[in-house]
């Protein structure tokens, strides 16, 4: 009997995918014609119809079903292995998809994706932020950028970036006629904009001095999903927030969002970029890994030494700036 190709049996798997003849041809990069031909050629070969078709559709026979079970898996086997021989090539070549959130893209593009598509120009990185927790094999990454406590057990992880931190922002004009809070208790008189995580979740204000620890039950008329939305509240002056200190940045720089309760606020360990612990890595992946490990030392090198700039807070704001009367602590 003459020997079965993979591609036929990329064939079988694409029409048992798409239950379409157009679109299982277009996943192959063959014409319609070419796979019925595949289909046609390896049923007459086994004797066996694998597929039950009419004009307007295409479904597995029981025998079909039974072949599909056994061929996947080897082809998914077969697929690692050419992974693992690409492994050895010098340069790399495809796609590389990275999931994470904003802030997560925002602390590799410079550091880490510039660099490697420089050293790699035949590589393309796809960073995707939906800023959801997912599960990167399922949904076709090869890998994520996550904090530590959302990666999952089964992924080897790396220490990525810099320490990060949270800080309590509010724009001078919310804070024009109010006391600034000096204590996170103070936060119970003032209106705060919520952010929503995990589905039906409420961020957690946390906050820590010495040995003490508190999380807050704030309250406040807006709830929000998007980091960049709750900032944009805040310069807008609805209320107080609880944002990622790098993405409130360009908008402490400027004066249009002042920090409160920054020796309140506890640092965050830096976030995980995490993937799937094969033997074989793809040269692409293995080539951002090393890329990774290399920004991530250099980083903690930069955090013990030289300056740290000064943080704006509620204090060093202008009287007059912004057309603010006055930022103090008596109330009004």
């Amino acid at each position: 009997m003459k020997t079965t190709g993979l591609l036929e049996l990329n064939a079988v798997v694409a029409l048992a995918s798409h239950r379409n003849f157009r679109l299982a041809a277009q996943d192959l990069g063959v014409s319609r014609s070419t796979l019925s031909h595949l289909i046609a050629s390896l049923e007459t070969r086994i004797g066996v119809r694998l597929f039950n078709r009419t004009t307007r559709s295409v479904a597995l026979s029981e025998a079909g079903e039974a072949f599909l079970e056994r061929v996947r898996p080897a082809l998914a086997d077969i697929s690692l292995a050419i992974e693992a021989a690409n492994g050895f090539r010098a340069s790399p070549k495809g796609t590389l998809r990275i999931a994470t959130c904003e802030a997560g893209a925002r602390s590799i593009i410079g550091s880490v994706v510039t660099p490697f598509l420089q050293t790699y120009p035949d590589m393309t990185v796809d960073v995707v932020t939906e800023g959801r927790i997912l599960d990167i094999v399922a949904e076709g990454f090869d890998a994520g950028l996550q904090a530590p406590e959302d990666v999952p057990l089964d992924m080897i992880a790396l220490p990525c970036g810099q320490p990060r931190r949270q800080a309590v922002v509010a724009s001078p004009r919310y804070l024009r006629g109010r006391s600034a809070p000096v204590h996170p208790l103070d936060l119970s008189v003032h209106r705060c904009i919520r952010r929503r995580v995990s589905g039906a979740g409420l961020q957690q204000w946390v906050f820590e001095r010495s040995d003490e620890r508190l999380t807050i039950p704030v309250q406040g008329p807006l709830v929000l999903d998007n980091r960049n939305a709750v900032i944009e509240a805040a310069v807008d002056g609805v209320g107080l927030a609880y944002v990622n200190h790098e993405l409130a940045a360009p908008y402490l720089a400027s004066g249009r969002l002042v920090e409160l309760l920054v020796e309140w606020v506890p640092a965050l360990p830096r976030l995980s970029f995490f993937y799937p612990g094969r033997r074989h890595l793809p040269a692409g992946l293995m080539a951002f890994i090393n890329l990774v490990r290399a920004s991530a030392n250099a980083d903690q090198l930069n955090a013990h030494g030289g300056g740290v700039p000064k943080r704006r807070t509620a204090s060093d704001v202008d009287p007059l700036e912004n057309g603010i009367a006055h930022i103090d602590g008596a109330g009004q």
